[in-house]
């Protein structure tokens, strides 16, 4: 038996010590330490061994010009937005890594997709919840019945490699990666060492085989993935699961994929019967009002390539304190108080002594620039309270001297404005170089500076 020493590992990121220490060196967490016993020994072996890899002969290097390549397989499964986050499909032999809040739907998301595969072989593999519950959310999901899905509950890497030999499944689901525990660590399972052994066992097992393995991780109180940040290195795709549980709406973001677009999402609709499919989400994320209100305008966004017509909603009122509030919910609070500096500096809008809270409609985060216009004009039209026409929409960025720059894929947004009955939509004058304008029927009103977006809007 080889000789096991202890070591004490950061339970934020995951940086090793050989000593205690009261503040990370990496992450800055105070009292983040564990002492956590692990085996070096040089003749630990990989757990998962396959009789088609024990015999074959280690690889060499070639010349980029000789390699073959080959186009990628992918799997499609009937969820089109997983499809879409995924960049098309399950690709094989990929390590898939989903986080998000505790109650979210993560396991109801990787139940149904286990159970909606009726061609492939799956195996959930369960190592929070016994048997009989997995098969009581079962029975309230639609479409199982035809399901190829085996159910394990299992917390040793070993009896689940032995499981998997047997069943030899298509497709593995691991609920979740931090009560998993290996026989090469010797600490407790969900600590540092043991999640990232376990993750490794799983890599190995998944490249070997060219079987796709889903991943289930929890999240901190800070919202990021829970383990060492060499977990989110290692896999291939990483999916962050986001929403509050108080509302319906779910948001499926790729925040990494080796294999796609990093910028895509997907959004459900937590139903009593699972996870439905929202089509067309600009819809949900506009309000239905019978009278216009002010300080609510509409933006064109992308999200990857998805346009989006969403809600934005600002409130501009006279503080009654002597520093007033600068609130965002699902927008950059720094970038906020920059286009309040512009409206201020170079307009005269005196915005510095009120209280400024801002908000995008639906539960979304939006980073994309192209919401800079419909927030300015939301901005002012509280201010003013002058209530904008609800039948246009803004696409544009606003730079430090007023400018309203051009934003990329114009076409999209005015397509997708022109779909759901918008009349116009205020976009930047240096977009409509190049831009067929006939060929809409939206009207397309360009701009070259916020002064212009005034004169327009209020007169």
């Amino acid at each position: 038996m080889a000789k096991s020493k202890s070591a004490y590992f950061c339970q934020s990121c995951g940086y090793e010590s050989a000593k205690w220490l009261g503040q990370c060196p990496s992450c800055k967490q105070w009292n983040s330490f564990v002492e956590e016993v692990v085996e070096k020994s040089s003749s630990k072996v990989p757990e998962w061994r396959s009789s088609a890899t024990s015999s074959k002969r280690a690889n060499k290097a070639a010349i980029i010009h000789e390699i073959v390549y080959q186009d990628e397989h992918r799997l499609a499964t009937p969820d089109k937005e997983f499809n879409r986050v995924l960049g098309g499909g399950i690709v094989p032999g990929s390590l898939v890594l989903i986080g998000g809040e505790p109650g979210i739907g993560k396991s109801t998301l990787m139940l149904q997709l286990a159970l909606n595969i009726p061609q492939v072989k799956t195996l959930y593999i369960s190592g929070e919840e016994s048997e009989q519950q997995i098969k009581m959310r079962a029975e309230r999901l639609v479409q199982h019945s035809k399901a190829n899905c085996y159910i394990l509950t299992e917390t040793s890497t070993q009896n689940i490699f032995k499981q998997i030999e047997i069943i030899e499944p298509n497709i593995i689901v691991i609920d979740s990666i931090q009560t998993l525990h290996s026989a090469q660590i010797e600490s407790a399972p969900g600590s540092v060492s043991q999640v990232r052994e376990c993750t490794a066992e799983l890599l190995r097992f998944a490249k070997e085989t060219s079987t796709p393995v889903f991943i289930v991780g929890h999240i901190t109180k800070d919202g990021a993935i829970a383990g060492p940040k060499v977990l989110e290195h290692m896999v291939d795709t990483v999916l962050q699961f986001e929403g509050d549980r108080h509302h319906v709406y779910r948001i499926l973001r790729s925040v990494k994929n080796r294999f796609g677009s990093s910028s895509e999402l997907g959004i459900y609709e937590m139903q009593g019967s699972g996870l439905r499919e929202v089509s067309n989400p600009s819809e949900i994320m506009m309000s239905q009002r019978e009278e216009p209100v002010s300080g609510v305008a509409i933006a064109a966004m992308l999200e990857g390539i998805r346009p989006l017509m969403i809600e934005v909603q600002a409130l501009v009122s006279n503080s009654a304190f002597g520093t007033p509030q600068r609130t965002t919910t699902g927008f950059d609070a720094k970038r906020l108080s920059m286009l309040l500096a512009v409206l201020e500096k170079r307009f005269g809008f005196r915005l510095s002594a009120q209280d400024v809270f801002l908000n995008i409609a639906g539960g979304i985060r939006v980073e994309d620039p192209a919401i800079d216009l419909a927030v300015i004009a939301a901005l002012i039209s509280s201010q003013q309270d002058i209530p904008l026409p609800t039948n246009v929409t803004f696409a544009g960025e606003v730079g430090l001297s007023g400018e309203i720059r051009a934003v990329n894929r114009i076409e999209q947004r005015i397509a997708e404005a022109e779909k759901l009955g918008f009349d116009g939509i205020f976009i930047s004058k240096y977009n409509v170089k190049g831009l067929d304008v006939k060929k809409y029927d939206i009207a397309i009103r360009p701009m070259a500076t916020l002064e212009n977006l005034f004169s327009a809007l209020f007169g």
